[in-house]
């Protein structure tokens, strides 16, 4: 008997066959259990914050979110598991069955079998507050906050969208993804208007610098992708960048992401224009087909009206004209802007929103600019307008949709595609002794400029001779130092991602579409 009970025992420890296990519930998101096509009692698992409570005599309801989508999954639960930690709020795990509602409302519902509350809150503190619409401008008082609400959590999932596509877009399209410098040694702007970085407490160093150069937040990546360029036939980088402007306008941030690209063996503007636009409509198509709640949320609530303008926008070609055909439209306008439009001086936001509109709401590319205006790297257009010209068919069919949309609202009937080194008669200027250069920019309904790029000179001469004028050959020798070995005609350009959002969601203030916006006088956490 005794020798059984050893071999009983023997194989019950030694056995290899698994004891069986109650099976866990399987950890969904709220996103994947609204989507669930198995609704016939599967134990499931979610975590995530309570937007909503209701309690009745014999049964609780709750609404969990956990961010992964702007419809909350309803909870349904005895009252018995009621407790007054389930308030608005507080964060939850909940285990139940994913079951068929009966509710139109939804197609699936939890029916809870656990909660257990993971962190409390007291609601009558909250800043946020339970079925209350806050204004955006009360939300940036509480950074912190305010992504809990539904309008910032949407906004943050289309930015989050619009980053992928963006990147799926370079990456489909060829180009490679460059991480350039955060920390830089170079103004590509040349508007000085630069974070200079020096250490902090004892590595300060008083007679040195840190690099032993000046050295600066970017305020582009430009530069370093035209290195980069010498090598790789198309890249691009997506990262912050930095403004000292002391400016509290809607439209500037200190801090904000820029999407810039630089592509070589490029010698027409129109090939820079083609890949702006197919940028532009390609993720906003991938924004509207991945975020189609999130973005309705937006143009609802916070632009009525912008959905018809997006589609009018994306079933359009962007149209085209020069800077000089742009400044006659401004002087032949009947609006009184404040600040006068003259050739030669870079256009203002209200111009810029003014030849949107002349345009029929149509984004619409300005180019060939003076020199005067632009950064020393530009494109000198002196050896001939090739490097502007456009694909005939397509320049006559845009350039009658611009001269459609004129109409009767001004006296200006339109100019042709005047030659590049004219200035109009009327413009005060000589007409000679200044450059036009082959600089892009585009402009967009309700924001102004998004886009601004060009060709860069490549013709050492021609570069060092500017450098030289500037002052700023030794600084920028290996500048030059790129168009000694192995130039080749490039161009590229740059996209303020903010401002990106701002036009496809009709959001006006620029603060309230990054998580954590920086401006003078505020660095909220």
């Amino acid at each position: 008997m005794l020798g059984v009970r050893c071999l009983f025992r023997s194989v019950r420890f030694c056995s290899s066959a698994p004891f069986p296990k109650h099976k866990p519930s399987a950890k969904l998101s709220v996103r994947e259990a609204l989507g669930a096509q198995n609704t016939s009692g599967e134990r499931i698992k979610v975590q995530g914050w309570i937007r909503s409570v209701r309690s009745q005599k014999e049964v609780l309801f709750l609404h969990v979110n956990d961010g992964s989508s702007l419809e909350s999954l309803q909870i349904v639960a005895d009252s018995s598991l009621d407790s007054r930690e389930l308030t608005f709020g507080s964060s939850v795990e909940i285990q139940g069955q994913l079951i068929k509602s009966p509710s139109k409302r939804q197609n699936v519902e939890l029916k809870a079998e656990k909660i257990k509350v993971i962190g409390n809150c007291d609601a009558k503190a909250f800043p946020i507050k339970y079925k209350e619409r806050h204004p955006l401008e009360y939300l940036r008082q509480y950074p912190h906050f305010r992504c809990r609400t539904n309008v910032l959590g949407s906004i943050l999932r289309i930015r989050s969208e619009a980053t992928a596509a963006i990147h799926s877009f370079f990456k489909d399209s060829g180009f490679v993804h460059i991480h350039t410098p955060v920390i830089t040694s170079n103004d590509s702007e040349g508007a000085g208007e630069l974070f200079q970085l020096e250490p902090s407490g004892k590595l300060k160093l008083p007679e040195k610098n840190f690099f032993n150069v000046p050295a600066f937040l970017t305020v582009s990546g430009q530069l370093h992708l035209e290195v980069m360029s010498g090598a790789f036939t198309q890249v691009f980088t997506f990262g912050p960048t930095f403004r000292a402007e002391n400016s509290q306008s809607r439209r500037h941030l200190a801090e904000f992401y820029m999407v810039e690209a630089e592509i070589s063996f490029v010698d027409s503007l129109q090939d820079l224009m083609q890949v702006i636009e197919e940028l532009f409509k390609a993720t906003a198509m991938m924004v509207l087909s991945n975020c189609p709640e999130d973005v309705e949320l937006c143009h609802k609530f916070i632009a009525p009206g912008q959905k018809d303008r997006l589609e009018h926008m994306l079933k359009n070609n962007f149209l085209i004209i020069s800077y000089t055909e742009a400044v006659e439209i401004l002087k032949q306008a009947s609006q009184n802007f404040t600040f006068t439009p003259e050739w030669g001086v870079d256009l203002q936001t209200e111009h810029e929103k003014y030849l949107v509109k002349h345009c029929g709401n149509i984004p619409v590319f300005v180019i060939n600019y003076p020199l005067a205006i632009k950064p020393f790297y530009m494109r000198d257009n002196e050896d001939g307008p090739q490097h502007t010209q456009q694909d005939p068919a397509t320049s006559t069919s845009r350039h009658l949709m611009l001269m459609n949309y004129r109409e009767s609202r001004t006296s200006y009937q339109g100019l042709p595609h005047l030659p590049h080194h004219w200035p109009p008669a009327s413009s005060g200027l000589p007409s000679s002794g200044y450059s036009i250069v082959a600089a892009v920019d585009l402009l967009v309904p309700g924001v102004g400029e998004l886009f601004g790029g060009g060709l860069r000179e490549e013709r050492y001469h021609f570069l060092e001779e500017r450098l030289a004028r500037s002052g700023l050959t030794e600084v920028y020798q290996w500048y030059l130092d790129l168009r000694r070995f192995g130039s080749v005609p490039h161009g590229g350009f740059g996209m303020g991602f903010e401002r990106y959002l701002q036009c496809i969601l009709g959001v006006d203030n620029i603060k309230d579409v990054i998580p954590f916006p920086r401006f003078p006088h505020s660095c909220l956490l």
